[in-house]
């Protein structure tokens, strides 16, 4: 659900909201919060005694129909020490906000006034605070027909109060990542009879071709015109047909240079094929599209908010079916590149998928540096969890970019290992009968992934693949999001395109 985002130079009089306000450590009352203490006659300081509350970052105490003022309900939410109180505070304490009084109130006040000393201007603070309102306020109702009024989401305005107008700019800039973000989460949450190759497709038209991205779009015939027998080898157990669909953004305008060439795995629905997976938990493979997800994300973030870079998206889309037709283990194709491939195990299919795309992506636009974004092992799970997305990269510099990018935005990335071509964890994929093989061995499987990849880069393309398989989905809420979809790599690229080519 869209936030409307409003500057108000005082506190408005209306009950009808909840009031924020904020302390620091040790007990510090912001001037907004000392007006509503004496207003209410000591009733904010007595709350917070009977709390244990001292101004800890991330903890509320809520007061219902507070005296002294007009609103529903006091938030008295921490900010920490304020010296550490940057953009991500602010954001996390906004998203606290929001799964607090989602379903309970329409509209939150919160009032910026006298906040000292804190790590950015109050401008920036109040900013972010309503992108984390709006980021955790998203989720998907659709098919939930029978909810009751008061299980429904009702927030819908923020006003924040002691900020000045040059806080607007930044606010239109975070609402165009937010949707950005809630695109990608509408997507990689739906289902896999309602998103599929084709379907992805039309949605990213709609989405994109108002914000002026140029959309192009491959299907089975032109691929296998191509010679795209490894992306089409995985899809051809389904009755949805493969798309590879590229959306380029340029905010340059004549003269642009090389693009930056994200690509996203995009397998709609994973059985694992013939190589089927176990029933239990199947039904999360719908989100096996998460990386081509993120990318659309990235370019309605981008192109909404006008970034003034060059930028294209690929995704390869298809579905992993078993039937009659579907590829078998022990399956040699010929990828675009004219490298064959063993294929072990048809579960290992998002690597096969990505090769052609980047044959293709990289004849196509000459990229100078190249980030993919795949759902691509479980073993990174094993390895990081939740909590990070794993980075395989050719570049060191690349990896400082985006190590910078993701802790500034919390999309945390983690440096895995790789080895040079011809290296002891490349030659596990070396096949006795083709070019290499789909599967290395049990252990290092997500090293073993990326080395596949890395053979189809070419010389002296700056690549990193993002492996986000525990990254886009989690099983518990987070301060930014609901359990489930994170929209995790949106505000990653946006940040990195800001440092990187923007700067």
């Amino acid at each position: 659900m869209a936030i409307k985002v409003h500057f108000e130079a005082g506190v408005e009089t209306t009950s009808a909201a909840a009031r924020v306000v904020f302390v620091g450590s040790g007990s510090h009352l912001s001037s907004g919060a000392q007006a509503v203490d004496s207003a209410g006659s000591g009733q904010l300081g007595r709350a917070m005694k009977a709390a244990g509350f001292d101004g800890k970052k991330g903890k509320f105490v809520e007061i219902l129909a507070p005296a002294g003022i007009a609103a529903n309900r006091l938030i008295i939410a921490g900010v920490g020490d304020p010296s550490k109180a940057d953009a991500r505070a602010f954001e996390d304490i906004g998203g606290g906000v929001a799964e607090r009084l989602q379903t309970l109130e329409s509209k939150i006040v919160a009032d910026f006034s006298g906040i000292a000393d804190m790590a950015v201007g109050t401008d920036v603070a109040a900013a972010h605070f309503a992108h984390g309102v709006e980021l955790r306020n998203w989720r998907l109702d659709t098919y939930r027909t029978r909810l009751k009024d008061e299980q429904k989401p009702k927030l819908k305005d923020v006003v924040l109060v002691g900020v000045s107008d040059s806080g607007k700019a930044l606010n239109e800039r975070l609402q165009k990542v937010a949707a950005g973000v809630h695109f990608t989460k509408w997507l990689v949450t739906q289902p896999g009879n309602v998103i599929y190759p084709e379907t992805f497709v039309e949605h990213c038209r709609t989405a994109m071709e108002p914000l002026g991205i140029r959309i192009v779009v491959l299907d089975d015939v032109q691929m296998k015109a191509l010679g795209m027998g490894s992306l089409l080898g995985v899809g051809q157990g389904s009755v949805r047909r493969e798309r590879i669909i590229a959306m380029e953004w340029n905010g340059i305008g004549e003269g642009a240079p090389a693009p930056l060439v994200l690509v996203g795995k995009g397998v709609t629905f994973d059985t694992g094929g013939i190589s089927i997976k176990p029933a239990p938990g199947m039904e999360d493979m719908k989100w096996d599209m998460g990386g081509a997800g993120a990318v659309a994300g990235c370019m309605v973030a981008l192109a909404g908010r006008k970034a003034k870079a060059h930028v294209v998206g690929i995704c390869g889309l298809v579905e992993n079916m078993p039937d009659g037709n579907a590829q078998r283990p022990g399956d040699i194709v010929t990828s675009m590149s004219g490298q064959t491939i063993e294929v072990l195990n048809t579960d290992a299919e998002g690597r096969l998928v990505l090769c052609d795309v980047f044959t293709w992506a990289q004849q196509q636009y000459k990229p100078k540096v190249m980030l993919d974004f795949a759902t691509l092992t479980g073993a990174i799970l094993i390895s990081l969890a939740h909590h990070y997305a794993g980075v395989f990269t050719n570049s060191d510099g690349l990896w400082a970019k985006l190590d910078k990018a993701g802790g500034a935005v919390n999309d945390l990335v983690w440096r895995q290992p790789l080895s040079e071509p011809g290296g002891h964890y490349d030659q596990l994929i070396d096949s006795n009968i083709a070019d290499m093989k789909n599967l290395g061995t049990r252990e290092g499987g997500s090293i073993t992934a990326a080395q596949f990849l890395q053979r189809f880069v070419d010389n002296g393309v700056e690549w990193a693949h993002l492996d986000i398989a525990g990254a886009v989905w989690r099983p518990k809420s987070g301060a930014l999001h609901d359990k489930g979809a994170t929209g995790y790599g949106v505000r990653l690229v946006d940040r990195f395109v800001a440092d990187t080519l923007e700067a």
